[in-house]
């Protein structure tokens, strides 16, 4: 006889299995089978078998927006205690409040699955399923829900990395009853309040598709080790919709950009997926905020800014004063190619988390030939040298070798370890002032630079000098820490290496006695063998960093100086 659990509404895979019994044999036994003979035992068997396999528990999600294969998941009433919710056998096409949401990260979070919703109306209900790596959201309104699965059957959602498959549940309500359907609840409600403030989703009743904030966003690069360039961050953010406009400028010590999608749809959605992500294996790191501005003016079209929409515009004059939508440029080179990694001496293989493996960086065409070499002009001929080169040269890369021209003793080569070193100390120190002068870096057409002859008289051989062997070098070990503190110059000094025995005071007169301002001082609360330091311009600290850096502090102990992020 059927069980009361076999007749549940809930499975009927047991009741089908009933009725072909049953017409098999009228009494619906095994003995009324066994009579029949062992063939139609046989045939029983292969049936049953086939209606079995036929009808998988929560085959409902088929596709990234309905259509995937068999991705099938335990019913959700055996993981919602009080809830009896039940997936549908097969995929559920027809519109509903009901957004179901498979392979999301383990450890995602209610904010994180919120955010793909927000964009198209009020979140009314959420239960987040951890464990099977599933979450259901209710829309308030079925509008919400249908503009939201049209929307990303086009542009497939992703959370960090990993594609997240969206269709309609076959249930009209969400129940949340127990206690951890109550606390996730609690989350939504904070979030979707948080979202309120900010005007970061739907009016009350959810309906229709509702802009973000606004289609410009503010993205700040943490960890800057490779030079990001506007190539870069269009080839990464398209993937998301039309980038319109982007403008790179250099503010609080920090690579920032303001980039402007045609829809705010777009803008929402590069957000959620990006807001985090690395660049390149380890480093630069993505903050992604909405923007105050409503749309982006630019001026000129170059390396700095780009309208995509308006091929006529002037490249304009890339001089470190000059300005696009009001913004002061960064120091960079004006010829700076997109970033192709040709790195040797650091791990480069594509990792989870980021997003540009360096391969196939930006513009996928054959890299450009760069060199390693680098030319310095307008440096003061009186108070230059190959060692104060090597030194702050050296904040950005392995310095092999720096050679100042015989004759035009303003102008020098300074040879990185590679090209990716190279294009970061121009990135960093084009246009910066050295003794006064402002200097220039670019690349340089020579591939090394070439030590004298055995001829050569002693002030030619006094003006080129070979590093490569320095115990100096901030990046020969492998997954050093220097790889993460690599910052534009600024007047506030990192100081580390510092021996107990040292204090603040010592310190201080250390950089007063050398002719330096010193503005402010602090030693790191936790540990109190690094410090910072604060000079009254960027210049100063330059000179600071190059006069003082490995400097003896005791018998066994050298000052290690570099530029900081921070600001005392």
């Amino acid at each position: 006889m059927p069980t009361d659990k076999m007749l549940d509404g809930s499975n009927d895979l047991g009741f089908k299995a009933i009725q072909s019994w049953s017409f098999l044999g009228s009494r619906g036994s095994v003995a009324a089978a066994q009579a029949r003979g062992p063939k139609q035992l046989f045939l029983l068997v292969i049936i049953l078998l086939f209606l079995l396999s036929d009808h998988g528990p929560e085959s409902e999600f088929r596709s990234p927006v309905g259509r995937s294969k068999n991705m099938s998941s335990a019913p959700l009433s055996s993981v919602d205690g009080t809830d009896r919710l039940c997936v549908s056998e097969r995929a559920q096409c027809i519109p509903s409040p009901v957004l179901h949401l498979r392979q999301l990260p383990a450890d995602i979070s209610e904010q994180e699955v919120v955010a793909l919703a927000l964009p198209f109306g009020r979140v009314s209900k959420l239960i987040t399923l951890r464990t099977k790596n599933q979450a259901f959201l209710e829309m308030a309104s079925e509008e919400a829900a249908v503009t939201m699965v049209n929307y990303y059957a086009s542009a497939p959602p992703t959370i960090r990395n990993q594609p997240v498959f969206i269709q309609y549940s076959n249930h009209r309500e969400l129940k949340t009853n127990n206690l951890t359907n109550q606390r996730a609840q609690v989350a939504l409600q904070a979030i979707s309040g948080a979202a309120v403030h900010s005007g970061n989703m739907a009016s009350g009743d959810g309906r229709g598709l509702v802009a973000a904030p606004c289609a410009v966003l503010r993205i700040i690069v943490e960890n800057l080790f490779y030079p990001v360039t506007l190539e870069v961050l269009q080839q990464i953010f398209s993937k998301f919709g039309s980038v319109l406009k982007i403008i790179t400028f250099t503010r609080n010590n920090q690579f920032q950009a303001l980039l402007q999608f045609s829809d705010a749809v777009h803008a929402q959605h590069a957000k959620a997926s990006l807001d985090g992500q690395n660049i390149y294996n380890g480093c630069c790191t993505l903050r992604i905020d909405f923007s105050k501005l409503s749309a982006l003016n630019v001026k000129y079209n170059n390396d700095k800014s780009r309208d995509f929409t308006r091929a006529d515009l002037p490249t304009g004059e890339l001089e470190p004063a000059a300005t696009a939508f009001g913004v002061a440029l960064p120091p960079y080179g004006a010829a700076f190619p997109p970033t192709y990694h040709q790195h040797t001496g650091l791990p480069v293989a594509a990792v989870p988390g980021s997003l540009v493996s360096p391969p196939r960086v930006s513009l996928q065409v054959a890299p450009p030939a760069v060199h390693s070499v680098l030319l310095v002009s307008n440096l003061d001929p009186e108070r230059v040298s190959p060692h104060c080169l090597f030194i702050l040269f050296g904040v950005y890369g392995d310095v092999q070798r720096v050679k100042i021209l015989f004759n035009k003793k303003e102008n020098a080569l300074v040879q990185m370890s590679d090209a990716t070193q190279a294009q970061l100390a121009m990135s960093h120190l084009n246009g910066q002032r050295l003794h006064g002068n402002v200097i220039r870096v670019t690349l340089s057409k020579h591939p090394v630079v070439q030590l004298p002859r055995g001829g050569a008289g002693q002030e030619e051989q006094t003006l080129t000098q070979d590093f490569s062997g320095s115990a100096l070098h901030r990046f020969k070990k492998p997954g050093s820490k220097n790889f993460n503190n690599i910052f534009p110059p600024s007047a506030t000094l990192h100081l580390s290496n510092i021996p107990s025995s040292v204090s603040e005071d010592i310190l201080k007169d250390l950089f007063s006695t050398r002719g330096f301002s010193v503005k402010a001082f602090k030693f790191f609360q936790k540990d109190r063998k690094m410090a910072l330091l604060q000079l009254a311009s960027v210049e100063e600290a330059i000179e600071a960093l190059i006069g003082l850096h490995d400097h003896q502090l005791d018998h066994n102990q050298h000052l290690r100086v570099s530029f900081s992020k921070s600001t005392i």
